[in-house]
């Protein structure tokens, strides 16, 4: 069987792709699905007394997933400012590369029947700016696979999902769901975030996540329905 994978985008910065991620493996693993975890690219990595550095992202989706595996080895670029990718890498005289993630993708997914793939930042963001623009849609392309965009529930997730799902849109990408965080489900206008933003996009509010939470309310059917390719698409 080979992987099926789904890629994890978000709004923007900080809205929870990486405490998504690990709520996503580990209920796959929980439904007992043989699932791993990879992230192209990571800023912010904390360095360690002993001068290596320890990609957090990755570090918190193994702990709440409960994999058997070393962050560092799921991860492709790590870097330790807390910067965009092609800044990152700038400042480091690296180029990120799109052959590279793709190598290592495909060499990370060996070991598993499904992958759930963590982008960095928002769906714009940018990758590589030197020698070759690089965004983030041309690495999801890349690698062929269908968005999830995490949300949060609250005040303007109206505007930026609708300018993200848009844009997702215009660069050709296979758009499965949204799954909002931070949501309040006794909240009035949480729920009527949910409502509109369905309404309004035409894409489906697949699971929410409520602060705290360390399950994902979400069905195996649903689950693994999102890794299987849709005719037409």
């Amino acid at each position: 069987m080979s992987c099926k994978s789904i890629f994890i985008t978000a709004t923007g910065t900080d809205i929870g792709k990486t405490y998504v991620s690990g709520l996503l493996v580990k209920k796959m693993k929980d439904f007992e699905l043989n699932c791993g975890y990879y992230k192209p690219a990571l800023s912010g990595a904390i360095r360690q007394s002993d001068g290596r550095l320890l990609p957090g992202d990755c570090d918190f989706v193994i702990q709440t997933a409960g994999l058997k595996v070393k962050p560092e080895d799921c991860v492709t670029y790590c870097f330790e400012e807390a910067v965009s990718p092609h800044l990152a890498a700038a400042r480091l005289g690296v180029d990120i590369d799109i052959e590279k993630i793709k190598s290592d993708y495909k060499k990370k997914s060996e070991n598993y029947d499904y992958m759930i793939v963590e982008g960095a930042g928002g769906i714009t963001c940018p990758f590589n700016l030197n020698n070759k623009q690089i965004l983030l849609p041309d690495i999801i392309k890349a690698l062929d696979l269908g968005i999830v965009v995490v949300a949060d529930g609250g005040l303007g997730t109206i505007n930026s999902v609708l300018l993200t799902i848009e844009y997702a849109k215009t660069r050709g990408l296979n758009i499965l769901g949204i799954i909002l965080n931070n949501y309040d489900k006794n909240d009035f206008m949480h729920i009527d975030n949910k409502t509109q933003v369905e309404a309004l996009t035409g894409v489906k509010v697949i699971a929410t996540v409520t602060k705290g939470d360390t399950d994902l309310n979400i069905t195996k059917e649903n689950l693994i329905g999102l890794f299987i390719p849709k005719e037409g698409i």
